[in-house]
């Protein structure tokens, strides 16, 4: 059957549709479980996802690792995966979902800095003009927190920007292994070892947690976290991107944090002042400068394959 030239686009819209509306859901899950619970909650769905997806791809005749790969990919798991959602989710709790949106999306930023300072390729002058733009962003956005001396906010904020760090690094130093294995391994196998550091750390707040007192948009609301807006989001996604090309594709990302503030707005009652607004448009622009300027390497570019769902 022929393929409906359309298919892709309104698949890659749909996934950022959906990544944009995630924000404002995990906010209230966590608000409903505390964020050391919802990660627990998350770490018991994961594994069972990873298999589905590894059997899906390979069946049972999974990859083999070579055993110079098996502690990068341990140590790569537990800074993209466990580090960068711990500090995506306890930041959310400091902040907002419209923060963490906007936030969160200057990580091509942080990986055209990372590609720099490692030495592997150097910036053109739109992009530096763009890692600048987006950094007076940034201050701009959190400094009315930290004029009102609102430390927990702030605090927020910044472990938001610390998780897109992370996770740029991720996406860096992980190309070897996705360039290897493909990005459905890494991602697959990825869960499975992030898996018991997670639900140790959780345990406490997952033993606490009162599970028949929960309403029922909690646990449906988690399993769409993962599975959907995770899992298969970033198989929709990566399979839009190899249909319609990368750079046709990846600018959609800048409608996640529109996505999240106006159902943030709508659902959650977060309200936004001028400055929020125009602080967040100088970010986005800023990110986008310096992820399409001239020369941008293939990680800058390039979403990240086998990274983290949801």
């Amino acid at each position: 059957m022929k393929q409906h030239p359309t298919a892709p686009l309104l698949a890659a819209l749909a996934v950022v549709l959906v990544w944009g509306l995630n924000f404002p859901l995990a906010k209230a899950l966590f608000t409903q479980v505390g964020p050391a619970a919802f990660l627990g909650l998350r770490y018991l769905l994961m594994p069972l996802c990873a298999v589905a997806l590894l059997y899906w791809r390979f069946r049972w005749n999974w990859p083999r690792l070579d055993r110079a790969e098996v502690w990068p990919l341990v140590r790569l798991t537990l800074v993209g995966q466990g580090l960068h959602l711990m500090a995506s989710t306890y930041g959310m709790q400091g902040s907002t979902a419209f923060s963490a949106s906007v936030l969160l999306a200057c990580g091509p930023v942080f990986t055209l800095l990372i590609l720099r300072f490692s030495g592997v390729e150097t910036l053109s002058k739109g992009q530096i003009a763009g890692v600048a733009t987006a950094a007076m962003g940034a201050l701009l956005f959190t400094s009315d927190k930290l004029l009102a001396a609102d430390w927990q906010a702030g605090l927020g904020d910044l472990t938001l920007l610390m998780a897109a760090a992370l996770f740029s690094y991720y996406t860096v130093a992980a190309k070897p292994l996705i360039q290897h294995h493909g990005g459905v391994t890494v991602l697959g196998y990825g869960s499975l070892v992030c898996t018991l550091p997670m639900l140790l750390w959780c345990a406490p707040e997952l033993a606490a947690l009162d599970w028949a007192a929960q309403p029922a948009w909690v646990w449906s609301g988690t399993v769409w976290q993962v599975a959907g807006g995770g899992f298969l989001g970033w198989l929709a996604w990566g399979w839009a991107n190899e249909k319609r090309g990368v750079a046709r594709t990846a600018p959609f990302i800048y409608l996640m944090p529109p996505i999240a503030g106006i159902t943030a707005w709508a659902w959650g009652g977060e309200a936004f002042s001028l400055h929020k607004i125009l602080a967040a448009a100088l970010i986005l622009a800023g990110v986008a400068l310096a992820q399409f300027g001239a020369a941008a390497g293939w990680s800058a570019r390039r979403p990240p394959e086998g990274g983290t769902p949801g």
